[in-house]
């Protein structure tokens, strides 16, 4: 198999994964420090980088996520693609605990989160009408059914800066706009690997009702724990039955050469310190100009 180096970004429960031949490289980046040291290794004949977003052992809450030197991180070590794999709070009847949702579209009320590789001194634009590879995130969902999780294809993820649940008036807000589940991780990570040129899908798993819901408890934690743990274990087979159905051959994708047309900031007036630290990101873009 040629052309695939998948990053897998691991969420809540998801801490390491058995891969072939595994290796471990610690990555620096002009961001700063990423959640933890890359795994690299194989499952079948596809290349695989696997970050836990969260650091071994849970250290970081999801506003100490480094999201930026992580996706440098993965785009340093040669990935092609990322699928991200997150916890989240259900806003629908019909996506109970243990559901994985495919999800197509975003929402992102975070605040106090760096969601941009780009800014002052050099000025991009990436679209954000259409937030997930649609390849990617087939083969993903065909990977969650062989997994055995109750897959469901579309779906809008409204991410939140937390580290709190949301109030109940919260859950029904966003109920309200038509949101599907409900996280704090997701954003402004598929900004970044638009922005990286990385073809991104997201898979995630359902561990509760979030709070709109009039009867039952207030989430809680212990019960979240509880559905991690299965859910964690079903990623793991969700991966590797991935790994069985990527093609023999990556095509090439749209999202590999959205910078094209994205820098709006010409040569002469672009900062070269801000440039220097986008080698990885917009290398590619930045070297030709």
């Amino acid at each position: 198999m040629t052309g695939w180096v998948l990053g897998i970004i691991g969420g809540s429960g998801l801490y390491d994964l058995d891969l072939e031949d595994r290796r471990r490289e610690t990555a620096s980046t002009p961001w700063g420090a990423p959640s933890d040291a890359l795994s690299r290794g194989r499952l079948g004949g596809v290349e695989l980088v696997f970050l836990p977003r969260h650091g071994q052992g849970h250290r970081l809450p999801p506003g100490a996520v480094n999201a930026r030197a992580n996706i440098d991180a993965l785009k340093r070590a040669g990935c092609t693609d990322i699928l991200a794999l997150s916890a989240v709070g259900s806003l629908r009847d019909h996506l109970p605990p243990g559901a994985f949702v495919v999800v197509d579209q975003f929402v992102d009320r975070t605040f106090a989160r760096e969601k941009s590789f780009f800014g002052e001194g050099l000025v991009a634009h990436v679209s954000m009408a259409d937030p997930v590879c649609p390849r990617l995130s087939a083969l993903a969902a065909r990977a969650a059914r062989a997994a055995g999780a109750p897959t469901f294809e579309g779906g809008t993820y409204l991410a939140m800066e937390g580290p709190q649940f949301s109030t109940r008036a919260e859950s029904r807000l966003y109920r309200s706009w038509g949101c599907d589940v409900v996280g704090m991780t997701n954003m402004p990570e598929a900004k970044l690997a638009r922005e990286a040129e990385l073809p991104y899908a997201s898979v995630a798993m359902v561990t509760d009702y979030d709070a709109w819901r009039d009867e039952g408890e207030p989430v809680e934690v212990g019960d979240i724990l509880k559905v991690l743990r299965d859910n964690a274990d079903k990623a793991r087979t969700l991966v590797r039955r991935l790994a069985d159905l990527l093609p023999a051959e990556r095509a090439p994708s749209p999202i590999d050469t959205c910078l094209d047309d994205a820098i709006i900031t010409p040569p002469h007036a672009r900062d070269p310190a801000l440039a220097a630290r986008l080698d990885a990101v917009a290398g590619r873009v930045l070297g030709r100009s």
